[in-house]
């Protein structure tokens, strides 16, 4: 129980239905779908829409999703890529001949397709039961009248202004500044695409003036992106993968996300007794530190286009976890990772819901890094995503960039099963350390035994650029023990993500966790 003469927040519990996301409007969006008899998926889309107007610089419509669902009272997960593909006539050849080490991160050439509106539109189609103009709504409305800039979403702003060119700085500055905490934010241009997409469905996006609205601006800019790219959209189902830890089952998005690389991650810790380990002590952070160097090694070797990826059971074979395990030296630390050459992903939102069928839907939706590419279309102020920033220039490697590929992508939604049975739907944004942040955050419940909202708040750490960025939360003690050890200690500029889960108890009570990191909130009725 936690401490309530200390600073914290409550679990929410509810027992009907439960939401759980990085803004209250769009958790109150998705409460409001399910009321009107809509179903999870319904929730989780319609919340989702609006996350994309109140935080603007994590997701819009010019981006990516991943999905993982159960069908009503369901312990079957299945999963859907909403994530784009780079024009036709995307050439890394070209872009190495123009001297270039690695894709742009911002401007036009790391700008590839959405898919997210494809993929939204499919879900709506097959799974849900309002109807796409229900679940447009809430959108349309806070596109139109506005939203008062959120605390976080004020935080981050300045930090990604100058990524923001051309077009994009009309419509995401205010007299060319960040809007600050409690200002109004409005997109008038995005309501009129949303109405567009309610009336004709996808095609109100990938065709007609929309598109063409989109493809003349990136033409303008030198892109290569055509209308039939955009027409040629389409989401894949696919089959998720999976791992055991202590009894819990990790359920992930396979390739071309990097949720295998969590599943690796846990496979490694396995092999030693976190849970004799103090939570918060430098023996547990030293020990997963370095077994996320080693996961990531192998995502950075691995993990591309689903139709290049072609070594995953190697890398989620017990063997090769068991092999990684022996490399770490619980007293001194390793080389980090070759570094990328691909950028890594830094913003996105996360939205889940459970409903009273207790269908449970997972659903992570990007634009890559703060406020994407910083390039937006001309008539109606699209935000383009820089999801092509993940693929590399290497020749030959399977996540080269090539036309028609999908890039290795870093957002990932979860869930847990027990002994068969979905137990909790979860997701940890921030960027390059969401694998780490999975695996933790099941660690935190297993071999902690947290309860879900302490996991949730507990500090994070994370090693990247050769550095160990560790949140306030580590005493100085525990600092000192893993400089000991050879870590160069970091404190990082912003939180390392933050973390929406909605656990359903064997009683049939929902427990919602929502990290203060985030505006957020977990509601259920």
């Amino acid at each position: 129980m936690r401490d309530f003469q200390t600073p914290g927040r409550s679990a929410s519990y509810g027992t009907e239905a439960m939401c759980a996301t990085s803004h209250p409007l769009g958790a109150q969006a998705a409460l409001e779908m399910l009321r009107q008899g809509g179903n999870a998926m319904d929730a989780a889309i319609a919340g989702a829409l609006v996350l994309g107007i109140c935080e603007p610089q994590m997701t819009g419509i010019g981006g990516d999703c991943f999905v993982l669902y159960t069908p009503p009272g369901s312990n079957e997960v299945k999963a859907l890529n909403g994530s784009g593909r780079a024009p036709a006539a995307a050439s890394a050849a070209a872009l190495r001949d123009a001297g270039h080490a690695a894709v742009p991160v911002h401007g036009i050439q790391p700008i590839t397709v959405p898919g997210a509106i494809d993929a939204f539109c499919h879900l709506s189609e097959t799974v849900g039961k309002l109807g796409l103009d229900r679940l447009l709504q809430p959108a349309i409305h806070h596109a139109e009248a506005g939203v008062p800039v959120a605390p976080r979403v004020a935080f981050d702003w300045p930090f990604e202004q100058g990524t923001l060119q051309g077009a994009a700085r009309r419509f995401y500055l205010k007299d060319d500044k960040p809007l600050t905490t409690g200002a109004l934010f409005r997109a008038p241009g995005q309501a009129e695409v949303l109405r567009r997409i309610a009336r004709e469905g996808r095609d109100g996006f990938y065709a007609g003036e929309v598109a063409q609205d989109m493809v003349d601006s990136l033409r303008a800019l030198g892109g290569v992106h055509t209308l039939d790219d955009f027409a040629a959209t389409a989401c894949t189902p696919t089959v998720p993968v999976s791992g055991p830890y202590r009894g819990i089952e990790l359920v992930e998005h396979p390739p071309n996300g990097q949720g295998a690389t969590a599943i690796l991650l846990l496979n490694i810790l396995s092999h030693f007794d976190v849970a004799a380990m103090d939570p918060l002590g430098a023996e547990r952070l030293h020990l997963e530190t370095e077994a996320s160097k080693l996961a990531y090694d192998a995502r950075n070797r691995f993990i591309a286009d689903p139709d290049h990826t072609a070594r995953l059971e190697h890398m989620l074979a017990p063997e090769t976890a068991a092999k990684l395990a022996a490399l770490i030296d619980r007293k001194r630390v390793m080389p980090q990772a070759k570094p990328l050459t691909e950028a890594i992903h830094k913003d996105t939102i996360y939205i889940t819901v459970v409903d009273r069928d207790r269908m449970v839907v997972s659903l992570i939706y990007s634009i890559f890094h703060g406020f994407g590419s910083g390039v937006a279309s001309d008539k109606f102020g699209i935000l383009f995503q820089n999801r092509g920033a993940g693929f590399t220039l290497e020749e030959g490697h399977p996540n080269e960039l090539g036309g028609g590929k999908r890039p290795m992508h870093t957002i990932i939604p979860g869930m847990l099963r027990e002994k068969g049975r979905v137990l909790m739907p979860f997701g940890v944004m921030g960027g390059a350390y969401q694998p780490t942040g999975h695996a933790r955050l099941v660690s935190n419940l297993v071999d902690c035994g947290m309860d879900l909202q302490t996991a949730i708040d507990a500090p994070r750490a994370f090693p990247e650029g050769g550095v160990l960025k560790i949140e306030r939360g580590y005493s100085a003690g525990v600092q000192a023990e893993l400089e000991a050890l050879g870590h160069r200690i970091e404190l990082p500029g912003k939180p390392l993500g933050g973390a929406q889960a909605i656990r359903i108890r064997e009683d049939g009570v929902l427990e919602g966790g929502s990290d203060p990191r985030k505006d957020g909130c977990a509601l259920g009725y």
